[in-house]
């Protein structure tokens, strides 16, 4: 998707993927080009296209001269949901929320349609950002949060945490933090562990000490990350979400841009409403 014009991404992504198919259809089983390719833990290719260009973990927080400084008010901070495990999977099966949640890396442009599109749905996302990807685009913070979306962390490089030594993996969280923290105000709402559906108990005991009482899992994976086609996204997650859903989807993939409407669609057909993490859980 790199260098992709965001015209592009909308009109030959989201319209044409919109234009063609119907929710309806698909989930009667409209055929597609590809299939889908088995389920991974998560993204299994290397971290960010920015990943080469990111800073170390323990690089110094401080603000780089390209970063907007925090105009407004600081961010949502992380908070404790009693009641709740510290690793969270589905907000409550008895209301009708679900939550959609992206992981932060990718094209900004297709990230900027994914949100626009979301938002002219009246839906609310959930954005876990890979640290490296915001120093690349500081710009993406911002513009998540003042489209009333949730913010959160998804380390530093989006490298396997759970096989890292204590040290490693602090300073993957830690990193990620301090640029959230540089870039709004706050240390983001959420943390996910990197290419894991689960953070292992270190991992979870480590995002406790960097501050966030529980870590996100889901509920729902897409698998968009294998690019099986806008038709199986649509029906893998249609199949699957239900009330207190949470969804794995990731930006920077056009089969995920192209399905969203769909999704949302889907959504709204079943009455069910797309909100943050945060409201899913309130």
């Amino acid at each position: 998707m790199n260098g992709r014009e965001p015209e592009m991404c909308r009109r030959g992504a989201l319209r044409a993927g919109a234009g063609a198919l119907t929710a309806g259809a698909l989930l009667a089983g409209c055929a597609e080009g590809r299939g889908t390719t088995p389920a991974a833990a998560d993204d299994p290719h290397a971290a960010s296209a920015a990943g080469s260009h990111a800073a170390s973990p323990s690089a110094s927080p401080a603000r780089n001269a390209r970063d907007p400084a925090p105009a407004h008010a600081p961010a949502p901070a992380p908070r404790r949901f009693p009641g709740q495990p510290v690793q969270v999977e589905n907000g409550p099966r008895s209301r009708p929320r679900v939550a959609l949640t992206f992981h932060g890396q990718g094209d900004p442009a297709v990230a900027g349609a994914v949100l626009a599109e979301a938002e002219r749905a009246g839906a609310r996302l959930t954005v876990l950002a890979v640290g490296s990807w915001l120093d690349e685009h500081p710009g993406m913070a911002r513009r998540i949060l003042d489209g009333g979306h949730d913010l959160g962390n998804h380390t530093q490089r989006h490298l396997d945490i759970n096989t890292m030594s204590e040290n490693e993996a602090y300073a993957e969280i830690t990193a990620c933090a301090q640029r959230l923290r540089r870039l709004t105000g706050s240390i983001g709402t959420w943390f996910r562990p990197s290419r894991a559906r689960y953070a292992t108990p270190l991992v979870q005991r480590l995002a406790r000490r960097a501050g966030y009482p529980h870590v996100l899992s889901y509920d729902v994976d897409s698998l968009d990350f294998t690019s099986p086609g806008v038709a199986a996204v649509t029906r893998k997650v249609a199949g699957e979400i239900r009330n207190g859903s949470v969804v794995s989807l990731h930006f920077g993939y056009a089969d995920t841009a192209a399905a969203l409407p769909l999704l949302l669609a889907e959504i709204n057909r079943r009455r069910l409403r797309a909100v943050t993490t945060t409201e899913l859980l309130t």
